[in-house]
């Protein structure tokens, strides 16, 4: 076996531009790169350990042995080791052995930057590269139509491990295997994006994947990373953008992790009030260290550009905006004016939000942030942090209190669903009900839901119509679709043969119906981040447990109706204020027989009258069926 030659593929340039912060393409230089040297094939390889006193590479080809192979140490005071390895190539299994000069201690890690890992419970890094023939270029030309904030963008959230598995041989569904079974099931549900739970390497099935170790590698637990790109690839074939879910906010202890990496707090803040999470037992990254945020933004572009990722939905944003989040008063140290925000994080997320629009102008950032913080989703160049989107997590807190309750007692809760208007134009929301919403004893949606099976369906039915007509774009967790009965387990496969069942076979084609509706009216997408596209009719009949609100979008033609009742009472000729005279025509009813609905409160095409109602000169009359929602457009 060779030694160590001496090799960089760093420049001068590259160096500075890492030392600043601003070098946003590390995983071109960072980790193991097949490569031939003089002629003699072998692998390149370089890590960042600035503490370290020695590094080497000890993998199977040579008997994991430390002093076969030691790196050589820049000169430039980088911190990086690097050197060209003869004779190792694609496949080889390999760690790094670091002595540190912090006394003396011993670390052996995982390549932070490697493009594989082992399948879990082993834990080294493999020398990898594919030549995956990329098929997507359609999908690429004109995704930034399908990815824009006035374009239609439902998300169906998926798990997955547990999104179905190969019963037959207890065993997940592989990526290829996915590719042609999740892809054909999103497109018949009429989803227009996919959002993965995250798919980086991680240790620890129960984490979900959040706890990752593997910035750079798709799990090996469904195949390898070429197979991943086919499914991405499959995906953008049928049209459905795919968001995966990124965690910049906290990171493992593992001891092959990122953790104490060369003997020191390399990559997590060394202050424990500002890097060590309480819940999570996980370590939070040093968002002031330049080197980090180069490694955090390269990650972020990293998916966008060798994985065709549509967007990044950006895992507990929350946490890293507050140096007080989750934490009792002496555990948390003010910033220098004397406030609870995290200056350094907020500044990184700026320059992460800048970077990946720069480069990827027709990609989407989602920001998982549960707080008021403002402006997350406004341009950084105005104060904002720069995310496409946000979470809107009050709305779901107050949706599902609502229709936890018997709709006896929703008259006097009607602030519950019309308060989210108060503050729905205030960011670019996305109204989520996500995996969060199914475990930990919260039950499923439909567990959810008060009354007998037919009030517990229509109920969900209700819920649904109103969270696609809801200003903003929507996402859906895996199961809810159908109705799963039970909480989300992630052992275990989603329970599909409810299907067999008509109330969960009524709630899917409902689900498929209002994506297409979703798709096919202007009004409900146009203006969905815009208070010009929403507008009350009536929101303040308690006594009924009745709204009625219009969707907007460019042009007048296209305005939408709706009529939500949320009680087992129907409403029969219930009068509606309306702008202007016409025809109304009914283009949606949840109530209908294929929904598991009675099919009894159909409204036939109707001419308004010239009777003042809701302050509005013209009105109509229409059936309203019991915990039920119809919607109406003005006929040609």
């Amino acid at each position: 076996m060779g030694k160590v030659i001496v090799h960089s593929r760093f420049t001068e340039f590259d160096i500075n531009l890492f030392k600043s912060g601003k070098h946003y393409r590390l995983y071109e230089k960072f980790g193991s790169h097949i490569t031939t040297l003089e002629g003699v094939k072998g692998t390149y390889f370089a890590v960042w350990a600035p503490s370290a006193k020695q590094v080497s590479v000890v993998g199977d080809f040579n008997f994991w042995n430390e002093e076969e192979h030691p790196l050589n140490v820049r000169w430039d005071s980088s911190g990086i080791w690097e050197g060209f390895i003869p004779n190792v190539g694609k496949g080889s299994i390999y760690k790094y052995k670091i002595h540190s000069h912090n006394n003396g201690i011993v670390t052996e890690k995982a390549d932070p930057y490697a493009r594989r890992c082992e399948h879990n419970p082993s834990t080294g890094s493999i020398v990898w590269e594919d030549d995956y023939q990329w098929q997507d270029n359609t999908w690429l030309k004109k995704r930034a139509k399908h990815n824009a904030l006035d374009a239609p963008y439902s998300v169906y959230e998926v798990h997955l491990g547990s999104w179905k598995k190969h019963f037959e041989e207890g065993r997940f569904l592989s990526y290829v295997e996915m590719a042609d079974e999740l892809v054909s099931y999103v497109k018949a549900m009429n989803f227009t994006h996919v959002e993965l739970m995250p798919v980086m390497e991680f240790p620890y099935d129960p984490s979900w994947g959040y706890q990752v170790t593997g910035y750079f590698a798709p799990t090996s637990r469904f195949g390898y990373p070429e197979e991943f790109k086919l499914l991405v690839d499959k995906f953008h074939q049928n049209d459905i953008g795919i968001i995966l879910d990124w965690v910049p906010s906290h990171f493992p202890e593992d001891a092959h992790g990122l953790g104490f990496f060369d003997g020191s707090a390399l990559y997590e803040h060394p202050d424990k009030r500002k890097g060590y999470h309480q819940d999570w037992k996980s370590l939070i990254f040093n968002y002031g260290r330049n080197e980090v945020k180069s490694f955090l933004i390269s990650n972020a572009l990293f998916w966008l550009d060798q994985y065709h990722a549509d967007g990044l939905r950006v895992d507990a944003v929350a946490s890293m905006l507050f140096l007080d989040y989750s934490r009792e008063d002496g555990e948390w140290e003010p910033n220098m004016y004397g406030g609870n925000e995290n200056l350094e994080a907020m500044s990184f997320l700026r320059e992460m939000n800048e970077a990946v629009y720069a480069s990827y102008p027709d990609v989407q950032t989602i920001a998982e942030e549960s707080t008021a913080f403002p402006m997350v989703s406004k341009p950084t160049f105005i104060g904002g942090l720069g995310f496409g989107m946000k979470w809107m997590m009050g709305w779901m807190h107050d949706t599902l209190q609502y229709f936890a309750k018997d709709p006896i007692h929703r008259p006097y809760h009607q602030n519950d669903l019309t308060f989210s208007m108060t503050y729905a134009f205030t960011e670019n929301f996305m109204l989520p009900l996500s995996h969060d919403e199914v475990v930990y004893g919260k039950r499923s949606i439909l567990g959810r839901m008060p009354g007998d099976e037919w009030q517990r369906f229509a109920n969900l039915r209700v819920l649904y119509c109103y969270m696609f007509t809801h200003p903003g774009t929507n996402l859906l967790f895996q199961g809810a679709e159908f109705g799963q009965s039970e909480e989300w387990d992630f052992q275990n496969s989603l329970q599909w043969f409810l299907l067999d069942y008509s109330p969960h076979q009524g709630v899917q084609q409902l689900i498929k119906d209002l994506n297409t509706l979703y798709k096919n009216e202007p009004a409900l997408y146009e203006k969905q981040f815009s208070m010009e596209g929403f507008e009350w009719i009536d929101y303040g009949d308690s006594e009924n447990a009745v709204f009625t609100y219009m969707r907007k979008g460019h042009h007048d033609k296209d305005t939408i109706i709706v009529a939500c009742n949320m009680t087992p009472v129907p409403r029969e000729g219930y009068q509606i204020g309306l702008p202007k005279k016409g025809r109304l025509k009914e283009i949606f009813n949840s109530d209908l027989k294929p929904y598991f609905g009675s099919g009894q409160y159909k409204n036939k095409a109707k001419a308004t009258k010239a009777e003042p109602w809701n302050f509005r000169d013209h009105s109509i009359k229409i059936d309203i069926p019991p915990l039920g929602m119809v919607a109406f457009k003005y006929s040609k």
